[in-house]
C-alpha cells in the first residue's frame, strides 16, 4: 500500500458553489462552499453520454477536504471509489462530495433556525448546480445518496423527504433508534457539564477559546450541542438541550422533537417514498459504540413493515466498532451504481 496518492483513472473536479440559501445563516458560516465532483473513466467534457450520480455526505465533524485524508495502510475513499469504476466492471457514475459543515461541526443535513437550511441547500441548490454543470441523468431513479454516521442519517432521511430527487441510498452506521444512540450520550453530557456550571454555552465559549479536542468530553459536547441546534433550537436559533443539564432528566417536549427525526420512526410517515426507492444499502458494525447496529436492524425491520421488497435491500452487520469502516463505502458505491437507472 503506497503511502502517497496516485493518478486517478477518473477525474476529481474541485468546484465551489455560491449558496443563496446559506447567506446570512445563523452561525455566520461561509455561504461559498467547496463541492467536489468525481467523473468516471470515459467521461469527457466533449462527450454526450449521461451518467447516474451518487451524492456523498459526511459524518459529524466531517468536511469535504477530509475525503482526501490518507491513513496508514489505507487509501482515501476518493481512490477506492475510483478503483470501483477503473476496473470497468461497474457502470460509470458521477460522485458528488457535498460540504455541510457548520461552526458546530455539522448540520445533520436538515433545515434549522439553529444552523441554516442545509437540507434545502443540498436539494434545491447543489443538485440543480451539478445537473447544470455535469452530464447527469436528471431523474430520481438515476440519483443516489450515501453517507456514514450523521451522513448515514442524512442518506436515510433525504430520500424520504425528497423522493422526487433521490431514488437510492446507502447508510453506513446511520444515526437511528434514538433511545439507544442518544440517551446514554445525554447522561454523559450532564456529567461533563458539571465542570461548566451545567451550562453548555460556557463549555462552548471555553472550547472556542483554546485548542480544540484537548479535553476529554469535547467531542461528546460538540455533538450534543450541534444536534440540539439542528433538532431542538429555540425560535431565535439558540440550541435547547432535550435534557436537564444538571440531572440529565429528559425534557419531553424537546426530546420529542429529536424523536421526530429518528429514521426508524419516520418510516411510517414516509412509507410511499421508501417503497419508491430502487435500492437501499444498510450496514453497521456489531460493536458500534452508539448501538447503530441495533438502529440498522430496526430500520431494516421497518422497511419490511412498510412493504419495501427484500430484493431492493442489502443488509449486513459485520464485526467492527463505529470507526474504521471506510472500506465499506466503495462496496456500497458499486452496489448502488449497478442499480441506478442509466
Amino acid at each position: 500500500m503506497l503511502p502517497w496518492s496516485y493518478d486517478l483513472a477518473g477525474q476529481l473536479h474541485q468546484e465551489s458553489i455560491d449558496s443563496v440559501l446559506l447567506r446570512d445563516n445563523p452561525l455566520g458560516d461561509p455561504h461559498v462552499r467547496p463541492l467536489w465532483v468525481y467523473t468516471p473513466p470515459g467521461y469527457s467534457a466533449a462527450g454526450s453520454d449521461r451518467y447516474s450520480a451518487i451524492y456523498v455526505i459526511q459524518g459529524y465533524s466531517g468536511h469535504v477536504a477530509m475525503w482526501a485524508n490518507r491513513q496508514p495502510f489505507r487509501q482515501p475513499f476518493i481512490e477506492t471509489a475510483d478503483a470501483v469504476f477503473a476496473s470497468g466492471e461497474t457502470p460509470g457514475c458521477i460522485l458528488v462530495y457535498v460540504d455541510a459543515w457548520t461552526a458546530y461541526g455539522g448540520s445533520q443535513f436538515v433545515d434549522s433556525v439553529g444552523t441554516g437550511p442545509y437540507h434545502s441547500y443540498l436539494c434545491n441548490e447543489v443538485v440543480p448546480w451539478v445537473d447544470a454543470h455535469y452530464r447527469t441523468i436528471d431523474a430520481p431513479g438515476s440519483r443516489g445518496i450515501s453517507g456514514k454516521s450523521s451522513g448515514g442519517f442524512g442518506a436515510m432521511i433525504t430520500p424520504m423527504l425528497r423522493p422526487d430527487l433521490f431514488g437510492a441510498l446507502a447508510t453506513h452506521a446511520g444515526d437511528s433508534l434514538y433511545e439507544y444512540c442518544y440517551l446514554n450520550e445525554f447522561a454523559k453530557a450532564a456529567r461533563a457539564l458539571r465542570d461548566y456550571d451545567h451550562d453548555i454555552q460556557k463549555w462552548w465559549a471555553d472550547f472556542r477559546g483554546r485548542i480544540s479536542f484537548t479535553k476529554e468530553n469535547d467531542m461528546l459536547l460538540l455533538l450534543v450541542l450541534g444536534c440540539a441546534a439542528a433538532f431542538s433550537p429555540a425560535a431565535d436559533g439558540t440550541p435547547q438541550l432535550p435534557f436537564d443539564a444538571r440531572s440529565g432528566q429528559l425534557i419531553p417536549s424537546l426530546w420529542e422533537k429529536w424523536l421526530e427525526w429518528d429514521p426508524v420512526r419516520m418510516l411510517d410517515r414516509y412509507a410511499d417514498a421508501m417503497r419508491s426507492q430502487r435500492a437501499i444499502w444498510i450496514d453497521a458494525g456489531t460493536k458500534d459504540e452508539w448501538f447503530l447496529d441495533l438502529g440498522a436492524e430496526a430500520f431494516r425491520a421497518g422497511l419490511a413493515r412498510v412493504g419495501v421488497p427484500d430484493e431492493k435491500i442489502h443488509f449486513e452487520l459485520f464485526p467492527a466498532t463505529h470507526g474504521g469502516i471506510d472500506y465499506r463505502y466503495p462496496q456500497a458505491t458499486a452496489w448502488l451504481a449497478e442499480r441506478l437507472e442509466r
